[in-house]
C-alpha cells in the first residue's frame, strides 16, 4: 500500500495481506486507525492500521477480507525497504455466527528474505495456516513480491503483484505484499495545532 505494506496519495504504503474467501457475508464492522497507539508504535511491523471485509464485488459468492500492517510507509524508502517480521503473528479471524468469538484463523507466517532487504531484496516466503476448530493444516505456500520501488528496478509491477496471488487449498485466493491505500487527511496540519490548510476543491482535474 502507499501511504502504508504501504497514505496520501501516492506519499507511501501499506503492507497488506488479504484472503479470498468463500462463504457468508459478514455483519459491519469498524476500522482501526494509524499510528497513534503508543506501544504498538514501537513495533510497527505488527501495527494492524486497518481491517475491511465486504462481499467481492467480482466474485459476490465470496468474501475478501484485507489486514493491513506497517503505517505510513513511504516508497521512496532506499536502500533499506519493508519487510513483514518474521517474528510477528499475523492473524486474521473470521467469525461465522456473530457471537463475537473466532470461528477460522487464518494465520500467515514470514520468513526472513534470503539476503538483507538493501535495494531489490525484498522478496519473503510466507505459509498461511487454516485452523479449524482445533485443526489447523498449511493451505498456502509461497513468496510475497518484491517492494514497488520504482519503475527501473521493478518494471511492470502490476504483473509481478498479480503473479503473487496464489489459491489457497480447498478455495479461495491470497496475496501478501505491498498496495496503494489512499488516506485522506492532512495528518501534518492536524497535528500541528490544528492548522488546517486551504483544501484544493476542484481543481487540477483530480490530480491534486
Amino acid at each position: 500500500m502507499r501511504r502504508v505494506i504501504l497514505a496520501v496519495l501516492a506519499l507511501a504504503a501499506a503492507a497488506v495481506v488479504a484472503a479470498l474467501l468463500r462463504g457468508p457475508a459478514p455483519s459491519a464492522g469498524t476500522a482501526s486507525s494509524h499510528r497513534e497507539a503508543p506501544a504498538i508504535s514501537e513495533d510497527p511491523s505488527a501495527d494492524n492500521t486497518d481491517v475491511y471485509a465486504f462481499r467481492s464485488p467480482d466474485k459476490p459468492d465470496t468474501v475478501t477480507v484485507i489486514s493491513n500492517f506497517i503505517p505510513a510507509e513511504d516508497p521512496a524508502a532506499g536502500p533499506m525497504y519493508y519487510e513483514f517480521s518474521p517474528s510477528a503473528r499475523y492473524n486474521i479471524y473470521l467469525d461465522r455466527n456473530g457471537d463475537g468469538r473466532q470461528d477460522i484463523t487464518y494465520r500467515f507466517s514470514f520468513r526472513p528474505s534470503q539476503s538483507v532487504a538493501f535495494l531489490r531484496n525484498t522478496v519473503q516466503p510466507y505459509t498461511v495456516t487454516r485452523i479449524d476448530g482445533g485443526r489447523s493444516q498449511v493451505v498456502f505456500s509461497g513468496n510475497t513480491p518484491p517492494n514497488n520501488i520504482g519503475p527501473r528496478t521493478t518494471p511492470g509491477y502490476r504483473q509481478l503483484a498479480q503473479n503473487a496471488v496464489g489459491q489457497l487449498t480447498g478455495g479461495g485466493q491470497v496475496f501478501a505484499g505491498q498496495r496503494d491505500d489512499a488516506f485522506f487527511a492532512d495528518i501534518g496540519a492536524i497535528f500541528d495545532s490544528l492548522g488546517f490548510r486551504r483544501g484544493t476543491g476542484n481543481a487540477g482535474g483530480g490530480k491534486d
